[in-house]
């Protein structure tokens, strides 16, 4: 409904395994190259995402790939593997920091940088690594690789003029979500919010197809079609200036995202945490990274940098969430 279909499927959705395809204790600590917490905690997170890992694992993408230089997939997949199959306790991720700047262009090996931005850069940089061998691809079509089929979604925007009631809806393509703190104090207070209808006035006026003039609307936000893997930014930066929203905001092992959809009828959409990130610091623009990952022995571990210790979910639920990871 409003929605093109893609012409063609570029990953077979039916290959995607959420559980583990292999139990195994967790994998190796990340040594950190200089500033490079914030790039660790992603790499942990993305390693220990099931179906991207039972995907990287079976190295179906390297034996396809024909991309010369760099590639974020065969990056990625060689990351993984290092991490899970080595026996070293701690492995140096020096391809990732070596290809910095094609991940994004605004790191840098030796400044500290922002765990949500890298990770919207690694995330995009495996969209294009999964597009390469394909040529004139259409715009539905590019959400049907490995990337969007796990970590993509889509929202739907209704405008509705406030004079005539006329009504538009638009589609966007999601891998990650944003959501405002600043009131809320919990996750799905913060989902609520997200999908509360906004007055649309004075500046933000726009122009009704039906009426033909500037009328004042009201624009609602839900989500559309799930992800298989749900990510979530809470929004610590208070202003532009670096300061922070230090509260702690609750966020459950287990998250029903039917309430926030467009169709709020039906089975609940149930989603199991499984990673998170916590920046400790005073402000945005300074401290540390680190993060919580459960392994595919079903065990929780605090990852800092070098260092994988054991712990329990209590310790787990308990943060100052960054970034949180559910799966389906």
């Amino acid at each position: 409904e409003g929605m093109a279909l893609p012409q063609r499927i570029l990953f077979p959705p039916e290959e995607i395994y959420m559980d583990w395809q292999q139990r195994q204790r967790p994998g190796a600590g990340l040594c950190n190259l200089g500033s490079t917490c914030y790039i660790n905690v992603i790499l942990q997170c993305l390693t220990y995402t099931p179906p991207l890992a039972n995907y990287l694992l079976s190295r179906d993408h390297s034996q396809l790939c024909d991309r010369q230089g760099f590639c974020m997939m065969c990056i990625m997949e060689a990351h993984v593997r290092k991490v899970l199959r080595s026996s070293a306790s701690v492995i140096w991720p020096r391809a990732v920091v070596r290809d910095l700047k094609f991940i994004g262009e605004e790191f840098e090996p030796d400044m500290a940088g922002d765990a949500y931005e890298f990770l919207r850069c690694a995330l995009e940089a495996m969209q294009r690594a999964c597009l390469s061998g394909s040529s004139n691809v259409d715009i539905s079509s590019q959400t049907t690789t490995i990337i969007h089929q796990i970590f993509g979604g889509f929202l739907k925007s209704r405008v509705t003029c406030l004079r005539c009631q006329a009504v538009s809806d638009s589609y966007k393509a999601f891998l990650h979500v944003l959501l405002d703190i600043k009131a809320p104090s919990s996750l799905t207070t913060a989902l609520e919010d997200f999908v509360t209808s906004k007055n649309l006035d004075g500046k933000y006026c726009l122009k009704c197809s039906k009426c033909e003039k500037k009328v004042t609307a009201s624009k609602r936000v839900t989500v559309h079609r799930v992800p298989k893997v749900f990510t979530v930014c809470l929004e610590r930066a208070a202003d532009h200036t670096g300061k922070k929203i230090s509260k702690i905001v609750e966020y459950p092992e287990y998250l029903d995202l039917r309430p926030y959809m467009s169709d709020t009828a039906g089975e609940p959409l149930l989603y199991s945490l499984y990673a998170l990130v916590v920046h400790s610091g005073d402000t945005c623009l300074d401290g540390h990274f680190f993060c919580y990952t459960k392994a595919s022995n079903g065990l929780w571990y605090k990852m800092d940098d070098e260092s994988v210790d054991n712990c329990g979910i209590h310790a787990v639920l308990r943060q100052q969430a960054y970034l949180l990871f559910y799966a389906r």
